[in-house]
């Protein structure tokens, strides 16, 4: 069947239809429980391909889905038939009209884009769910979207002026604030007035069903509000009129404390009195998980459970008197008003960081959607909030509350048992569907029905209001063709569960994954949220650097995550085709191991499938030229002077390139006349410099080792044992970083802490800092000299395994790491730390090599004794950097810090040195051997144009430009021709240089 759609299409489209493997695996899921793998997807380009896509889906006898940014966490973007995917291609915003205040759109407009597009004029679209930044205004349209504001501005279907939509039929249909527009919807109206009135419309959040509501003449006789949330089942969205409203003038955040959840609900009614825009509630077990992952975060009122209350006013004198009259009359134990913009901003944050987290438990289980978006009157949340904690302590289920408190909308993300025992998964959600419409709410308040929860509409309607329902579809969609299975005539909610029937998946001798048990469990990870198509470098996010340069579902992680969760379950082979063009273009640059709001760590999952796939098999020639490059270098620096000049000409260098599967246009970086190795034998041969004996002889200086859970600075664990990263990014540099210095271990520690000798620090040469750049390793020797310390390399050479990693040979990333503890053993035991100069192979160490050998206690200890160069200096008392007031920083953070260790060590740093400081958000777009391969530069140069090129660019003169990474460094110079000092050169140079 889907070549025969292929077949059958191709020719009469502008856009494109695919019925591959690997693209029918990518939309298979959304951000729901649920799996339908598609017959062929179309990225419709004309209204016309729309129609033709439909009237072939009807001849054929085929259903079709339409999709926007795939975030519906209630299954309503997936179908057995075609699915029309219209955020590639019919994504433009037609007109604005700023002076009536309106904006006609097409349906896979993403609304953060259409924020930007009228901030300028000063407006705004009301309605601002959470995936604001990747969900589209076709999408919003479907579901009826609401977000946190809708308190004040209304939900989607009260923006929506005019809607231009095709019906099942094929039929162009301009629908208006009149109903003779659809055939029969007067009549049908006319006969069902008394049934509307009593049963749709009851308050604002009654989002399950069709919203009916709108048809009637007290509401304004408008087809084009009730089709707003019909969930793709009554037509496919051409083009949106909507309103716009005015950006506040001032606004002024308010925090209520409450003793929990449900007291906070009960003053729901004072609240609302002094007429807030946004009303949002959290309760403290999430604010705590916010915590944990975060260091910390901004100062609460006393309480167990928090208001968000924003208040607008004209001026900012009005906002604030407004939100003290509100802290008066609240019933709060505690309140805040916050007046400084950024640290409202800051405290939104932990609602956003909260939504993301919630997809696990306190507990660290896997959370699940499903019953994530009841909604009831506010004026009964808190009695229902008290019987929804009984329910769920009954069911032995367990998540985190969260939600629009103001209009009595609740979400949360369960345990639910969809896996290991999905009976449960049925009986809780009928429960949990007869609760909330005993205390006359809905099933959903703004995330639609879908898969979820359509078979579920029995419990909340009569049979002749579902019968109704039927009708009024059928009006649009005679033959259901459009999105069958949801809202009318639905599918059995514990169908095509995607979580269903998974197996254990057999280890191959790859990584362990401590934290989930199993690959398939990893991969499942990604339930769909689709942040990794969200361009988020504006906040500071890295992730998904391929996504944002190809725009194409195939390039995002949540994609990936769709083939690989295939491939455990059976339906793909590790070694097929479909698995091979969806990791292809992944940099492994591991930006979502920290971006991802799951925790999706694609850089290892992709390291695994290639050691699976080629595990005792022919590899392709980069790996063994690029994925061995610690050898060939190793031997390539006896003989710098001749492999210049042999990389210097352009034939020969050309060939060689192509020999070894590396892309010809690449440039290879000259290497040093002298390897620092070899300058360090030199100068040990030589003696030691004057003050070396004397440093030598401090016998004060010490160093604590950060061995054992649970004495004062050592590094935190999971479950396993395992050491887990530290990310430093707290604002007040509280994360827990290990101190260097003769007071890191307390007395009360000091029976059963390890003994403390004077060993120096270990400074890691990595194989391109040994290379290409000893002078940062030399740079590094004389900061950390300077300090008072003797410093040590290992004696023999020894290598974090990255090359071996990302290319996925892991038996031979396992053996280097071995030689590596054995190395690095005795000196670890003695109380040493180890710095790190290469942020990828400081991150190897801090994180791959307990997961690579988690049967030998020493790689914990070993990975908890890596630091970073900032982390080491920052935690020197007395220690202050060079005055560089005046001058102004571009730096370069490098993706593996920014996942592993965060980058706010060398932030800090760099800021105390007085200088302007600018941050490159994103990849550099050579990530270590991706750039490299044959196939990949053109993206590599788009990665690059995102970030780094157009920061350079944009640069000033004078800038001094940082980059600690040997990617970014590298980057820069063939792309740019600008050269990039780290941050050790940076610290060691003269103030007065520039």
């Amino acid at each position: 069947m889907s070549e025969s759609v292929v077949r059958g299409l191709r020719g009469r489209l502008a856009g494109e239809v695919d019925a591959s493997e690997r693209r029918r695996a990518e939309y298979s899921s959304d951000a729901s429980n649920y799996r339908v793998v598609p017959a062929a997807v179309v990225f419709p380009r004309t209204e016309a391909d729309v129609a033709e896509a439909l009237a072939f889906a009807r001849d054929e006898g085929l259903g079709v889905t339409a999709r926007g940014a795939g975030t519906s966490v209630a299954g309503n973007a997936i179908g057995a038939g075609v699915v029309l995917d219209f955020s590639r291609h019919m994504n433009a915003i037609v007109e604005v009209d700023a002076e009536q205040r309106w904006a006609r759109v097409q349906p896979g407009v993403v609304l953060g884009n259409l924020q930007r597009e009228v901030a300028p004029h000063g407006l705004r679209f009301g309605p601002d769910p959470s995936t604001q930044n990747r969900c589209t205004l076709g999408g919003m349209i479907g579901n009826n979207a609401c977000g946190p504001r809708a308190v004040a501005w209304g939900r989607t279907s009260d923006t929506v002026r005019e809607l231009r939509i095709l019906d099942g039929t094929g039929a162009q249909r301009r629908l208006g604030s009149e109903l003779a527009v659809v055939p029969g919807l007067a009549e049908f109206t006319r006969s069902n007035l008394a049934l509307i009135r009593t049963e749709l419309g009851r308050f604002e959040r009654q989002a399950s069903g069709y919203a009916l509501e709108h048809l009637l003449p007290e509401h304004g006789s408008s087809a084009a509000q009730a089709f707003v949330g019909t969930e793709g089942t009554c037509g496919l969205l051409l083009e949106a009129t909507v309103d716009l409203v005015p950006i506040p003038p001032a606004t002024v955040l308010v925090v209520l404390g409450y003793p929990d959840m449900p007291t906070a609900a009960d003053d729901i009614a004072a609240i609302m009195a002094v007429r807030p825009i946004a009303v949002e509630g959290m309760d403290a077990r999430l604010v705590n998980v916010v915590r944990a992952h975060t260091g910390r975060v901004p100062d609460l009122p006393r309480g167990g459970g928090w208001l968000f209350v924003e208040i607008a006013g004209d001026t900012a004198e009005q906002a604030r008197e407004v939100a003290e009259l509100l802290c008066e009359s609240a019933h709060a134990l505690d309140t805040r008003v916050v007046l400084d913009q950024r640290e409202a901003k800051a405290l939104w944050v932990i609602r956003a960081d909260g939504a993301g987290l919630s997809g696990r438990t306190p507990d660290g289980n896997p959370a699940w959607p499903g019953w994530e978006d009841a909604a009831v009157p506010p004026e009964r949340l808190g009695a229902y909030l008290r019987e929804f904690e009984r329910l769920m302590h009954e069911h032995r289920v367990d998540g985190l509350l969260y939600g629009h408190m103001g209009d009595g909308c609740i979400h949360v993300r369960l345990d639910l048992p969809i896996k290991d025992a999905p009976q449960r998964f049925r009986a809780f959600l009928e429960d949990a569907a007869r609760q909330v419409v005993s205390f006359g709410g809905s099933l959903s308040g703004e995330h639609g029905d879908g898969r979820a929860r359509s078979e579920l509409l029995q419990y909340m309607y009569s049979p002749a209001a579902l019968a109704a329902f039927a009708d009024f579809k059928a009006l649009f969609d005679p033959e259901d063709v459009l999105n069958p299975g949801v809202l009318v005539r639905p599918n059995p909610l514990d169908a095509d569960l995607r979580l269903a029937d998974l197996r254990p998946v057999p280890a191959a001798g790859g990584f362990a994954f401590l934290a989930d048990g199993d690959i398939g469990t990893a991969v499942h990870r990604c339930v769909g949220v689709g942040k990794c198509r969200a361009d988020t470098s504006l906040a500071g996010g890295f992730m998904c650097p391929s996504y944002q340069a190809t725009a194409d579902e195939k390039d995002s992680t949540r994609a990936r995550a769709r083939v690989l969760q295939e491939v455990v379950r059976g339906a793909l082979d590790w070694r097929s085709d479909a698995v091979a063009e969806s990791l292809d273009l992944c940099l492994s640059c591991k930006a979502c191991a920290s971006d991802c709001p799951a925790g999706v760590d694609m850089a290892t999952y992709k390291s695994e499938t290639l050691h699976r796939r080629y595990h005792r098999r022919p590899r392709p020639l980069d790996h063994y030229s690029l994925g061995r490059l610690p050898q060939w270098l190793a031997i390539a620096t006896r003989f710098p002077r001749v492999l210049n000049t042999f990389a210097a000409t352009g034939p020969l260098r050309r060939i060689g390139l192509r020999a070894a599967g590396i892309d010809s246009r690449r440039p290879v970086p000259p290497l040093a006349a002298r390897s620092f190795r070899r300058s360090w034998r030199d100068r040990a041969r030589s003696g030691p410099p004057p003050n070396e004996t004397a440093l030598r002889a401090t016998a004060d200086v010490t160093i604590a080792a950060p061995i054992t859970e649970g004495h004062a600075g050592s590094l935190p664990t999971d479950s396993s044992g395992a050491v887990r990263a530290v990310r430093s990014d707290s604002a007040d540099g509280t994360d827990a970083q290990l101190p260097i210095g003769a007071d890191a271990v307390s007395p009360s520690d000091s029976a059963s802490a390890p003994a403390v000798l004077s060993t120096g620090v270990m400074l890691w040469i990595d194989s391109f800092t040994d290379a290409f750049d000893p002078e940062i390793a030399w740079a590094a020797v004389e900061l950390i000299e300077s300090l008072g310390y003797s410093v040590g390399i290992p004696e023999r050479r020894v290598c974090c395994g990255l090359t071996w990693i990302t290319t996925g040979q892991l038996d031979g990333a396992r053996k280097r790491l071995r030689d590596t503890v054995d190395a690095l053993d005795a000196h670890v035991r003695g109380g040493g730390v180890v710095v790190g100069l290469e942020p990828s192979c400081t991150a190897a160490l801090r994180e791959d090599l307990p997961r690579l050998l988690p049967e030998d206690p020493r790689a914990n200890a070993v990975a908890g004794a890596v630091r970073t160069l900032a982390e080491f200096l920052e935690a020197q008392p007395g220690w202050e950097p060079p005055d560089r007031s005046g001058q102004t920083v571009l730096v370069q953070p490098h993706c593996h810090e920014h996942a592993v260790s965060g980058f706010a060590a060398d932030r800090r740093i760099l800021e105390r040195t007085g200088a302007s400081v600018q941050e490159i958000a994103g990849c550099c777009g050579l990530a270590g051997n991706f750039g490299m391969q044959r196939g990949h530069y053109d993206v590599s140069v788009a990665v690059a144009e995102n970030g780094l090129l157009s920061a350079v660019r944009a640069a000033k003169p004078d800038s001094i430009l940082i980059a600690d990474g040997f990617s970014c460094r590298t980057q820069a110079e063939q792309l740019a021709g600008k050269s990039f000092r780290h941050l050790a050169q940076f610290l060691s140079e003269p103030s007065d240089q520039p």
